[in-house]
């Protein structure tokens, strides 16, 4: 049996490839409008991970919507995820095509708490560091001659 190389998170990299096939799959359909759902078409869904299991027969489809109310695109996702399974299925050329189930996606969130604590002053004051040169591209000689002056 040949095993596939994991990456740096030690995921194989077959799986998240598939799982990128199915991402942007899901993403053209979503974006398309294909899926006539009242509460999808009134809002811009965010695909932002699919995880594949290791036999290719589930995965978990991360999604955020722009309007906030991620559990109802989740429920609304969830209730037509077999003809979304069956349209990523005409795109993909793969022998399995996955079950999907839809999840919400806490990293946005996630994200904007640790950028909410890198902006708190006492953070940022931590984090300042001497001011960048007018001229980044100041050349060595350059920075010689002011030496002198």
């Amino acid at each position: 049996m040949v095993r596939s190389t994991p990456d740096a998170q030690g995921r194989p990299i077959r799986l998240q490839r598939i799982g990128e096939q199915v991402r942007h799959a899901l993403a053209e359909i979503l974006a398309r409008g294909d899926l006539r759902d009242p509460m999808v078409a009134q809002t811009i869904v965010s695909v932002s991970e699919v995880r594949v299991t290791p036999d290719l027969r589930h995965a978990t489809v991360f999604v955020k919507a722009s309007n906030g109310d991620d559990d109802a695109l989740v429920k609304a996702l969830a209730t037509h995820s077999r003809w979304l399974r069956g349209e990523v299925a005409r795109r993909l050329a793969t022998k399995y095509t996955p079950d999907l189930s839809f999840r919400r996606d806490d990293s946005f969130d996630a994200g904007a708490r640790i950028d909410a604590v890198l902006r708190r002053p006492e953070i940022a004051r931590d984090l300042a560091t001497e001011k960048p040169s007018a001229r980044p591209w100041k050349s060595l000689a350059d920075s010689l001659d002011d030496d002198e002056d």
